[in-house]
């Protein structure tokens, strides 16, 4: 079977990005990641990729009339790449639903908590705010609705009582940089897919919270 392709979307400095480009040499990967794109020109993960050997592009939001013409130019190169799976990795566009659309189930998400709690920005603070005794990150797949696609799986972080937002997102991060590529392993050994009713692990639907408790410990450690 030919190795799986991966294109990465960024918008900034691409820490997610870095780690799953480590995962592929690592040979931690079953998947390559063969394009990275991001919609500013500034965004640091590019020279990152650069720096792996891997193809970059920038297209500019800013170039667009609207959301539809820029997603519908980004759809077409990333079509050019011919992959397998699309990852979002800190990309800061809220994507229409016909570019969703067109890579539905092949198209991936970290979020900063542990859906479907705090979709949206501000994560941590909310969290936070809320009284919450854990907060978290969660891969899922996207769909039309806002971080409201199905998990894949969650990492789990204890609120420490004299956190901040910043202090918590640090913890949060370090979880992400070993979920996502383990997430994107699941997809590239085909053992990952989605269908209409959610994830799917080893034919076996997955609850809404993604992998359970049992296996996540083995992954987050």
């Amino acid at each position: 079977m030919a190795t799986p392709r991966l294109v990465i979307l960024i918008s900034g400095t691409g820490s997610n990005m870095e780690a799953l480009i480590r995962a592929s040499a690592a040979g931690e990967l079953d998947g390559r990641v063969v394009a990275v794109f991001s919609n500013r020109p500034d965004a640091g993960g590019l020279a990152i990729a650069a720096k792996a050997g891997i193809a970059t592009e920038v297209i500019n939001h800013r170039d667009f009339a609207d959301r539809e013409t820029f997603d519908a130019a980004l759809a077409e190169r990333i079509e050019a790449h011919q992959p397998d799976l699309v990852i979002l990795a800190g990309f800061m566009r809220i994507l229409t639903a016909s570019f969703v659309r067109r890579f539905r189930g092949r198209l991936m998400n970290i979020h900063p908590s542990l859906l479907p709690k705090y979709p949206g920005l501000d994560t941590h603070q909310r969290a936070i705010d809320a009284g919450d005794s854990e907060a978290g990150a969660t891969v899922h797949f996207v769909t039309e609705e806002l971080d409201g696609g199905p998990a894949i799986v969650q990492g789990r972080v204890a609120i420490l009582a004299d956190d901040t937002a910043a202090s918590l997102a640090s913890r949060v991060l370090a979880i992400e940089h070993r979920l996502y590529p383990y997430a994107v392993q699941l997809f590239c050994s085909g053992r990952l897919t989605m269908n209409e009713r959610g994830a799917v692990l080893d034919g076996q639907q997955l609850p809404e919270t993604g992998v359970v408790d049992a296996q996540l410990q083995r992954v987050a450690g």
